[in-house]
């Protein structure tokens, strides 16, 4: 999965501070921007197994475009890193569901726009309103 990363610029006293603002209290630091980044991975996967594995769910994710209007990262960096949290979910299964062409035509082009895969796409659809029901 792709995390968004907020990253609080080092200064010669202090390392990369590293936030992930979709995943409450997920946060990390490096010396390096890179070992900063590494870092973050880390502390994703983590958080994520750990929350997967009390029986949580991940956050619905907010675009960076939300973000960056937060105040509270007004002058970070941005970035996006892939985490490979899903084997936290259990196998993945397939399995045959009937959409109209024109719908599944829509699904594909928006899952490619947005980084994502037919499956991603319909999976975190699932998610996001069995989330919103609960609300």
């Amino acid at each position: 999965m792709k995390f968004i990363i907020a990253i609080e610029p080092a200064t010669p006293g202090t390392a990369f501070g590293v936030a992930v603002p979709d995943l409450p209290g997920c946060f990390s630091a490096g010396d390096s921007l890179d070992e900063a980044i590494d870092k973050a991975r880390e502390a994703i996967d983590l958080w994520c197994e750990t929350v997967i594995e009390d029986g949580g769910d991940l956050p619905i994710p907010k675009t960076l475009a939300e973000h960056q209007i937060n105040p509270d990262f007004a002058g970070w960096i941005w970035a996006v890193v892939e985490v490979p949290v899903e084997r936290y979910f259990g196998p993945a299964e397939k399995l045959n569901i009937t959409l109209p062409r024109l719908l599944l035509a829509k699904i594909d082009d928006y899952a490619r726009a947005h980084g994502s895969t037919r499956s991603g796409f319909l999976a975190d659809a699932a998610r996001a309103a069995m989330r919103a029901d609960t609300r």
